[in-house]
């Protein structure tokens, strides 16, 4: 399916370059992976290749899509303030499991808001962190800009 040097995006862990593919021998059954280098840091990721779709794994978004979700992220509504706390938290789960870049942009669109009129818990904490870093590093990516200055265009866009 992806070979090597495909710019992938693995949702809740954010976008990467395929290194290699390698095999692992697990319980005494022979594994394949897709080795993952993500864009931030200095982190490798093996992905089963059985289990591509399952798991979300796309190709990231062209530059111009990356656009659409820039400007999106500026105009996209906030989540529904109402919502309780746990259902809004699985909510916000589901959309980085399935990774959709857009969904992932309100997430954190609202996370942010969130955080700027009341602290956030540990745990929302931790999701704008996974948020913030599944878009910055696809669209960073894909437009060939680094992580700051993804952020810094974001940030600009909520002002």
């Amino acid at each position: 399916m992806f070979k090597i040097g495909d710019k992938i995006a693995y949702p809740m862990h954010g976008a990467g370059v395929i290194e290699g593919v390698e095999s692992r021998c697990i319980l005494g059954q022979e594994h394949k992976y897709y080795v993952l280098k993500l864009s931030m840091g200095n982190v490798q990721v093996l992905i089963p290749t059985s289990n591509m779709e399952e798991t979300g794994v796309r190709y990231i978004v062209s530059a111009d899509e990356a656009d659409h979700v820039i400007h999106c992220f500026a105009e996209c509504a906030e989540e529904d303030e109402d919502k309780n706390w746990n259902k809004r938290y699985r909510d916000n789960i589901e959309k980085l499991k399935k990774g959709n870049l857009e969904e992932v942009a309100v997430v954190m669109k609202s996370l942010v808001l969130r955080d700027r009129r009341k602290s956030l818990s540990n745990a929302e904490r931790k999701m704008l962190n996974n948020a913030k870093n599944a878009l910055i590093s696809e669209l960073g990516l894909s437009k060939g800009m680094s992580y700051d200055e993804v952020e810094h265009l974001l940030m600009d866009a909520i002002s």
